[in-house]
Parts: C-alpha cells; sequence; structure tokens
C-alpha cells in the first residue's frame, strides 16, 4: 500500500486549486519548506507571501486579504497556527465569520523528534470551540486533496490538519467524494463500531482486519470533519452496535472523542470508550514508535475494543 504524508497532498492540493482559482493567495510563516506551500511557492511565485516566525501576524494578514474577497490560504505548524495564533483566529478571523483557510501541519504526536513543544495535541479543541470555525481532519492523501479543493469552495473560516508522518493511502481516488459534515462508513459491523480520524483511520481498518480474524464484527467508520460532526452516521452506529471506541492522534479532552460522547448523551446514550493521547504532553522520539508508546496504533485499538465487549 502507497504512503504520503497529508502535509505533502496539501502541497500539491494548492497547485491543484491555483488552476480552478485565479483569486487563490497563499501565505506561510518562514515554514514553506516543511508545510510544502514550497511547492505552491515554487509554481506561483507571486501569489505566495512569507510573514516569517510571525504566526499572529499572518493571521491578521489573511484575514485583511479575505476582507477583499479573495481565497487566502494561511499555513504553519499547527502548534503555531492553532496555539501561537490563537486569538487572532478568533478576534479576526472568527469573529467577523471571514472566509480564511488554515493549513495546520505536523499536528500531534507523529511529529516525533520535535518532541513536546511542536506535538499539538490540543489543537482540534482549540478550533472547534470556536464559533464559525469548520474543522478537518483527513485521513490520507486522496481526502487531503479532495477536502482542500472542497473547502476551497466552502465560505467560512476552516482548520484543516495535516500531518509529518507519511500513512497509507486508504482512498481510491477515482471514486472518492469529499462531503463537509459527512462521516464515511468504511465496514459494516455488528458488535462495536471504531471511530477514527486522520492518521487513525489506517490504524483503525487494520485493527478491524485483526478483529475479524478473532470472530469479532466491527463497524469502522471515518470522521474526517470534526466540526460540524456527522451526528446521523453516529447516533445510528450507537443504535445498532451498542458500544463506540474513538481513535484520535489528540487529546482525549475536547477531540473526536469528546465530539462523539456529546452526540450520543444527547440522543443514545451509549458507552463511548476513547484512545488518544491521556491528557500529557508529549516527548521526542521516532513517530512510529511514540505512536506505539501511546496506544495509538493497531495493536492498542484491538486490545481496548475487545475489553470493552467485555464490560
Amino acid at each position: 500500500m502507497d504512503k504520503k504524508a497529508t502535509r505533502e497532498s496539501y502541497g500539491e492540493a494548492l497547485v491543484m486549486l491555483a488552476e480552478k482559482r485565479p483569486d487563490l493567495v497563499v501565505l506561510d510563516a518562514d515554514l514553506a519548506a516543511a508545510t510544502k506551500t514550497g511547492i505552491f511557492k515554487k509554481a506561483y511565485p507571486d501569489k505566495h507571501f512569507d510573514c516569517g516566525i510571525a504566526e499572529a501576524n499572518m493571521m491578521g494578514v489573511a484575514a485583511g486579504i479575505a476582507s477583499t474577497g479573495k481565497l487566502v490560504f494561511a499555513s504553519s505548524f499547527a502548534m503555531f497556527a492553532a496555539g501561537r495564533a490563537f486569538e487572532i483566529v478568533r478576534n479576526s478571523i472568527c469573529y467577523p465569520n471571514l472566509n480564511v483557510k488554515i493549513g495546520a501541519t505536523h499536528a500531534g504526536i507523529s511529529v516525533g523528534e520535535d518532541g513536546a513543544s511542536h506535538q499539538c495535541n490540543e489543537d482540534i479543541a482549540l478550533m472547534t470551540a470556536l464559533p464559525n470555525m469548520t474543522v478537518i481532519n483527513p485521513a490520507d492523501d486522496v481526502e487531503a486533496k479532495a477536502a482542500v479543493l472542497a473547502m476551497a469552495d466552502y465560505v467560512g473560516p476552516t482548520y484543516m490538519r495535516f500531518g509529518r508522518l507519511a500513512v497509507p493511502v486508504i482512498n481510491d481516488p477515482a471514486t472518492y467524494k469529499f462531503e463537509v459534515g459527512k462521516g464515511v462508513q468504511l465496514k459494516d459491523g455488528k458488535d462495536i463500531t471504531i471511530i477514527a480520524t486522520g492518521l487513525m483511520v489506517g490504524e483503525a481498518i487494520e485493527a478491524g482486519k485483526a478483529l475479524a480474524e478473532q470472530g469479532i464484527d466491527a463497524r469502522i467508520i471515518n470522521i474526517h470533519t470534526i466540526k460540524p460532526i456527522d451526528r446521523d452516521i453516529i447516533i445510528k452506529a450507537a443504535k445498532e452496535t451498542g458500544k463506540i471506541v474513538t481513535v484520535e492522534e489528540h487529546s482525549v479532552i475536547g477531540g473526536l472523542g469528546s465530539a462523539v460522547a456529546n452526540v450520543v448523551t444527547e440522543e443514545c446514550p451509549v458507552p463511548v470508550i476513547k484512545i488518544g493521547v491521556n491528557d500529557c504532553f508529549g516527548h521526542s522520539g521516532p513517530a512510529v514508535d511514540l505512536l506505539k508508546e501511546f496506544g495509538l496504533c493497531a495493536e492498542n485499538i484491538v486490545n481496548v475494543t475487545k475489553a470493552a465487549l467485555g464490560k
């Protein structure tokens, strides 16, 4: 199975988008080589602007450009785009409801050797709390590109989360269709539901295969839009399988698990077991090893799912 980092997909999608949208402007904060907006810069140097190591200022610039009617993507690491620039995103982008797209790369534990200071496990919680903000967390190359192209036509503030680590390409580019706010059922199942987002979707698929070999029929759902979340697909799963396990490369506080739990407690109360970063900071190390250490892997999903069925 081919593997590709969604940050690469982001850079390539911007080039694809520029061919359709002459009003596109891309901003970066001295990280074009890492966020992969450098791919766009090479193709369209007159539409790419480096705002320097001043992420809050970049968001203000993005707001100003958006107010003129242009389509603007502002890019940096998740730690800076969601963390350092939070107040400007809140007051200058979300409050006036401006059409700014934030491309946040290097999210989560899989940033690896960059360590705790750069491993942003709180960005989804921060961004979903903001009124008017749409939050997207694509699972693979195909979904990331489709999401960028789709969100360019979606009017309003958008936060898009991309990863540094190469992940399996699980979607077929010939048939895949991205719909804002719509989850994707990847496998039907009657015993329990596993709901995943971002790079954890691939791990959830592998866990589903391993569980099937052990006689456990798990439904697998990909939630690429954390806000607005697909309530219907979650409620249906809760009613039909009775238990849900959520998997995310993010804190268990305020992320996918919290969003799913909010839905089921209102509509169809069932147990929701969360797999994620358990209210702690990460640390430096190889990305794949860190994911296993923090339980963000197929093996742990299998173990947690079997334990949930035993409760």
